[in-house]
């Protein structure tokens, strides 16, 4: 079992974390997310997708509801994403619009521990990762 160790700053309210994406054509995207325990999909925003070139174009009529923070409006499978040491191939993930101010490319939702045993530890500050056998 290949276990992966992750750090992350207690200091910041949320759990941030950088990681990558890589197109069909084997370019890499560096990713700004956090881990939010609270949604049930991972969502990348559109801004970063039409930017890394999976989106033609982004949902210019996409507005927050009020309550809600991000609003999702598609799907879109990544061909590969490299997030706490692990590879996922073929990960599907929500399109969203973001907050602007938030700064972040994507929420790191329920999904992901689907794939992985997930451990967060606030007192170390890591989240360790390892995948079901």
């Amino acid at each position: 079992m290949r276990e992966h160790i992750t750090s992350f700053d207690t200091s910041r309210h949320h759990i941030y974390l950088e990681f990558s994406v890589t197109d069909s054509s084997g370019v890499l995207h560096s990713v700004a997310g956090i881990l939010d325990t609270g949604a049930p999909r991972t969502e990348f925003s559109d801004q970063f997708l039409k930017y890394a070139g999976f989106l033609n174009d982004k949902n210019e009529n996409a507005t927050l509801k009020p309550g809600l923070q991000t609003q999702k409006y598609g799907v879109i499978e990544l061909p590969l994403v490299d997030l706490c040491g692990h590879q996922i191939v073929n990960f599907k993930a929500c399109v969203s619009y973001f907050e602007p101010s938030w700064g972040i490319d994507a929420l790191i939702g329920l999904d992901f521990f689907r794939y992985f045993r997930v451990t967060i530890d606030f007192e170390q500050g890591v989240i360790i990762t390892s995948p079901y056998e």
